[in-house]
């Protein structure tokens, strides 16, 4: 006869508080020659760049998400009425990101910042996320593995067996998200002529707590 097994799944449950904020910015234009577009998004960078090197980042931390250049059509109606498309130009489009320990201050400076720039309105989200991923899953694991215990303790004492080693743990090792995302903003034409009163933004925004939960299987061998 084979050693008997006994087979447990304990799920894993953790509140995590976000400790850092990442403000994710999308620079975006179209024009008529190719040529032109690349030079207007790089203008355009440049002095997104110049603008948060005033809040104490450097040009390395503002890291690119994505970048794109489009040929955009638009619809039209032809003296007869029919629909027709059209060449528009080519759009551009570049997504950057910057991150930083949470502080409501200088969240509120750059909102600022980012809002009265006479040339530029980029679209921007700010989100909070946990900054060390890795620790808040392991301490999960860690409450996983303690469930799936006291639960084959409670099983074996009630068939009256006792637990020997660990066979097996099976753990699935999935993404966990760890961001939270309460606002986005796209710059409107008003925000521009609206005159600042202020030199920064009050921001009074609390993240809730992450929830994270997870399981884990653990085979013990039984006498």
């Amino acid at each position: 006869m084979g050693e008997r097994m006994i087979r447990v799944t304990g799920r894993g449950r953790l509140k995590v508080r976000p400790d850092m904020t990442r403000i994710t910015m999308t620079l975006e234009g179209i024009r008529k020659d190719y040529t032109k577009a690349l030079k207007a998004s790089s203008e355009d960078t440049e002095a997104l760049k110049e603008l948060l090197e005033r809040e104490g980042f450097s040009r390395e931390k503002v890291k690119t998400l994505s970048f794109d250049v489009n040929m955009e059509n638009e619809s039209y109606r032809d003296k007869d009425g029919n629909w027709k498309s059209r060449f528009k130009g080519y759009q551009y489009r570049h997504t950057m990101k910057i991150e930083f320990p949470s502080d409501q201050k200088r969240l509120g400076n750059i909102l600022y910042l980012l809002a009265n720039h006479t040339t530029i309105r980029p679209e921007f989200r700010f989100s909070f996320f946990v900054g060390d991923v890795e620790a808040s899953k392991n301490e999960l694991l860690g409450k996983a593995v303690a469930d799936a215990k006291e639960k084959a303790a409670v099983l074996a004492s009630a068939a009256g067996c006792t637990l020997k080693d660990i066979v097996s743990i099976d753990y699935s090792w999935g993404e966990i998200e760890l961001e939270v995302s309460p606002y986005k903003r796209t710059m409107l034409a008003e925000d521009a002529a609206a005159e600042p009163d202020e030199a920064c933004y009050e921001m009074d925004i609390e993240p809730d707590d992450i929830e994270m939960s997870d399981t884990v299987t653990v085979v013990w061998g039984i006498e």
